[in-house]
Formats: C-alpha cells, sequence, structure tokens
C-alpha cells in the first residue's frame, strides 16, 4: 500500500457489503429446501444511540435559561469537541472515532449565559456534504478534526491525532481553515497537547502508520515548532496520549499496532490488539536525548491526568482498560473491551529501573482532567466522569452488556487523601468530561481546586443537555448553575475553557 492517508487509512473501503459481513447476497447460496428460521435479532450500534446518537442540525440560541446562578469571574467561552457523523446512509460503514467532528459552546459573561452554538469543522468533506465551498486547496489527510479543542496563543484548534492539520475556529465557532503553526509544523499533530504554562510551551507527541518512529514536538512561544525529536518505535503503535514533566517527556507504547493487512482489506481502523508487540514506557528529556525504556504488564491507557517528578520518581496518573483494548471494536461500531477505565498510578523508578503500579480508584471512570495551571507540576486534585451508557457500549456486543448497574457521576479524586467525592446524577443523565476552571487564574496563590467543575450532562427530564457549573470544594452540592442548552450534546471527547483575553 502507497501513501496511505487518513481516508484510505483509517476510513479504509469505508462500505461494508451486505455480500460480505452481514450474509447478503453473494455470501453463499441458501440450500434450496431450507427450513424456515426465526428472523435474526436486529443489530445494534451503540455508537449510534441514546447518549451517542448524532444530532442533525446546527443551532444557535440566546440568553439561556438559567437554574442557579452563573458566577461573574467566569467570562469565557466553554467549548468541547465530538464525533458527529454527517450523512451517515449505512451504520455498518461507521466507527464513532471516525464521526465528522462537531463543537459544542456556550458563551459566558458577567453572570448570563449569552449564547450557545453547535457547529461542525468544516473540513472539505463536510464543506461537500452541507453544500459549501471549501475554500483553497484541500490539504493532505483532510479530516474535519474530532477529539480535542483547545485555546493556543488567541487562536482555538480543533485536534485530531495521527495525520490531519488541527482546524482553526473563530469566536463564534465559524471554521476559519487549517493551521500549521506558522508552516513550521512537517506532518501530523496529536489530539492531546500539553501546555505548559510555566515554560511557555506546548509539546505533543505525534504518530503516524507508516512511520518508524514517533515524534516529540515543542511549540514555543511564538508559535511555531521550535524542536521535533525522532523515537524509534516498532510496529507503528497507536499512542492517543502521552505524559509531561518539568524535565521529561512520557511515552506510553502499548500493544495497539498498525494493521497492513487490515488497511489493504479496507477495515475502518486497521489497528489491532498485537500479542507480539511489548508493552513498555519511554521517559526522556525535554530537551531531547535518549529515551531509557521501562517493560509494563500490558494494558491499554486511554488518558493521562497528569505527571510530576518527585526525586529519582516520575509520578503519571491515568486511566486504564485490561487488556486486550480492540480499537475496531467486535461490530459495535466502535471500541470493545473486557472491563472499564480505572484510575491508576504508575510510579518510574528512575534510579532502579523499574515501575510500579497500583490502582487508586477501580470505578468505571474516563477523562480525567487536572487544573491546567499544573501540567507537568505535582497535583492534588483530579476530575472524571462516569456515564453508564458509556461503559455498556465499550463492552456491550449484539446488544447483551455484562452489567446494568453502571452510573452517571462526576468524580473529584483527593489524591494526598485517596479520597473520592462522587456528584451523583440521575439514571439517564449522561456526563461528558468535567474541566475544572480556576476562580481567579491570575492569582497563583488560591488553593488548586478553588474554582468550578463544568461539564455538559444529559437532562432526561428535557431531552437535552445541561451545562453544569460545581464548586469544586463543594463538589457533592448542588450545582452552582444549571444552564439550559435548546438541544442534545451528544457523548463525545475534549474540551477546554477558553477565558477571555
Amino acid at each position: 500500500m502507497t501513501d496511505p492517508t487518513r481516508r484510505n487509512v483509517l476510513r479504509g473501503a469505508a462500505a461494508i457489503t451486505a455480500a460480505g459481513a452481514l450474509g447478503g447476497p453473494g455470501a453463499g447460496a441458501a440450500p434450496a429446501m431450507a427450513a424456515p428460521t426465526a428472523p435474526a435479532a436486529p443489530r445494534r450500534f451503540p455508537f449510534l444511540e441514546g447518549a451517542f446518537e448524532p444530532v442533525t442540525e446546527e443551532l444557535t440560541a440566546f440568553d439561556l435559561p438559567v437554574t442557579g446562578r452563573v458566577p461573574r469571574e467566569l467570562n469565557g467561552r466553554y467549548l468541547r469537541n465530538g464525533p458527529n457523523v454527517l450523512g451517515l446512509e449505512d451504520p455498518r460503514a461507521h466507527h464513532w472515532m471516525l464521526g465528522d467532528g462537531m463543537v459544542h459552546g456556550v458563551r459566558l459573561r458577567e453572570g448570563r449565559a449569552e449564547w450557545y452554538r453547535n457547529r461542525w469543522v468544516r473540513s472539505s468533506q463536510v464543506a461537500k456534504k452541507l453544500g459549501e465551498p471549501y475554500p483553497g486547496p484541500v490539504p493532505p489527510d483532510d479530516f474535519p478534526c474530532n477529539t480535542h479543542v483547545i485555546p493556543h496563543r488567541g487562536r482555538i484548534l480543533t485536534l485530531q491525532e495521527s495525520g490531519p492539520l488541527p482546524y482553526e475556529l473563530d469566536d463564534e465557532l465559524n471554521t476559519v481553515g487549517t493551521y500549521d503553526f506558522r508552516g513550521t509544523l512537517q506532518g501530523p499533530l496529536t489530539a492531546h497537547t500539553k501546555f505548559d504554562v510555566h515554560a511557555d510551551e506546548l509539546h505533543a507527541i505525534a504518530y503516524y502508520p507508516t512511520w518508524d518512529h514517533v515524534r516529540h514536538l515543542v511549540v514555543g512561544p511564538a508559535g511555531q515548532v521550535v524542536r521535533t525529536t525522532r523515537i524509534p518505535v516498532a510496529d507503528a503503535p497507536m499512542i492517543h496520549d502521552f505524559a509531561l514533566t518539568e524535565h521529561h517527556v512520557v511515552i506510553l507504547d502499548m500493544p495497539v499496532t498498525f494493521d497492513p493487512a487490515g488497511a489493504e482489506r479496507g477495515d475502518l481502523v486497521p489497528y489491532v490488539w498485537n500479542d507480539r508487540h511489548p508493552a513498555r514506557v519511554g521517559v526522556m528529556p525535554r530537551r531531547g536525548g535518549a529515551v531509557r525504556w521501562f517493560e509494563v504488564e500490558p494494558v491499554y491507557y486511554s488518558h493521562t491526568l497528569n505527571a510530576y517528578e518527585e526525586g529519582p520518581h516520575i509520578v503519571v496518573d491515568m486511566t486504564n482498560f485490561d487488556a486486550p483494548f480492540l480499537v475496531a471494536g467486535n461490530g459495535s461500531g466502535g471500541p470493545h473491551t473486557a472491563g472499564t477505565p480505572r484510575l491508576d498510578r504508575w510510579t518510574i523508578d528512575l534510579r532502579h529501573g523499574r515501575v510500579r503500579t497500583r490502582t487508586l480508584d477501580d470505578r468505571p471512570q474516563e477523562f480525567p482532567r487536572v487544573n491546567e495551571a499544573l501540567v507537568s507540576r505535582r497535583h492534588r486534585y483530579g476530575y472524571s466522569a462516569a456515564a453508564a451508557e458509556m461503559s455498556l457500549a465499550y463492552q456491550a456486543v449484539d446488544g447483551i452488556p455484562p452489567d446494568k448497574a453502571f452510573t452517571n457521576a462526576l468524580l473529584k479524586h483527593d489524591l494526598l487523601r485517596g479520597t473520592c467525592e462522587v456528584h451523583r446524577l440521575p439514571a439517564g443523565a449522561a456526563a461528558s468530561e468535567a474541566v475544572f476552571v480556576p476562580s481567579d487564574p491570575g492569582d497563583r496563590r488560591t488553593a488548586e481546586d478553588d474554582g468550578y467543575a463544568i461539564a455538559y450532562v444529559h437532562n432526561p427530564d428535557r431531552g437535552a443537555s445541561d451545562l453544569v457549573i460545581l464548586a469544586a470544594q463543594d463538589f457533592t452540592g448542588e450545582p452552582v448553575a444549571r444552564i439550559h442548552l435548546p438541544g442534545r450534546v451528544p457523548l463525545g471527547f475534549h474540551g477546554s475553557w477558553i477565558p477571555d483575553a
């Protein structure tokens, strides 16, 4: 296979024919006198249903109704990205991770919820589906970034891993175009950048299915890529996230690797669990240099909460799945696992060359976040989300979930005391990622948890979503505010608080 792009590697021959997988014409002739059989149960696609069901239109609403009080110090936009497939004709040809990116945003100012907007990211293919012109030439690996949305030096950037350039949005979520960091980004970025406010640097670990390495990228204060370090790896692993400390970069090389044969077949997501690929963690100086590798037991990490240095040790907190982790799923239209993600801590002992692992909290949870001012520095608190439908969708195959006891909640971890506060949510109230917003971002003397945790939460009574604002220091109490949106925000991926300048 030559010159793979996101369209022909990750989408492949995206249409799955009825003749093949589902036994239509050409799948083999039936016996002439076949006995009648009971009709097969209809196939379920959990990542297209319920809390995941894509919305079908872009909405704009002003002066949103609020239960409670919007804190007056919250002046900015809360934006969250996620896959929201547009114009899907055959659910068998869809994978959740390949849905067209849609950003949902709420604008807060002086105690008011001024507006809500949701907008598809206008890649060339989305523009075509919407009957809109696409300005300029189509970039390589063009894709409507669906995984993250971040602020960077006055810009709003939507992110995707392994190929596409970021797409920039304006303050009202209109797509401006692709962004290459002033012509300095050569190749892919990642969906999970880390911004170190102390060094004023944006870091990334980028991978691509035909590379024999991954790349550590550093974007400096001028908004340009100032350093690229190539790190040799075997088997083209999927490196979805990484960790950053004050002096080191932590690379998580786990046994999910590119499958060239699957790409040739046209598999939707040609990445497989590879038992022959060793699970290991790499530690490299931030300025570049030799990588020290440490073997670990095979798992699949989903997201890092944060990392920091403690003497000769590096501490990494993250959510992990037990092996194996099947990115392409088992016919469910999304990832499939044998268990739910938990919050773990890995302590890398640089002196003795080993990694100690332990579970901090084994309840199902995802999308861990930290006070962003502490990225790469020691943290005490972390925030995560438990969404019952997400746990079930990751495990359910053909509509048979292993457990119906999952609940909806937002979690606040005190990692110093080893405790967890749980803000419980009703049945059907699926919660997205919770982002921490400081009360006064300019005052570094305030407590680490002096601020708010904000998240989109489905409101089953209204059939729409609310933006829920919790006081982080009164986490189990009633929300400070519930901002009532005019539509649903499907379960998706990651977001950011973008304060006014």
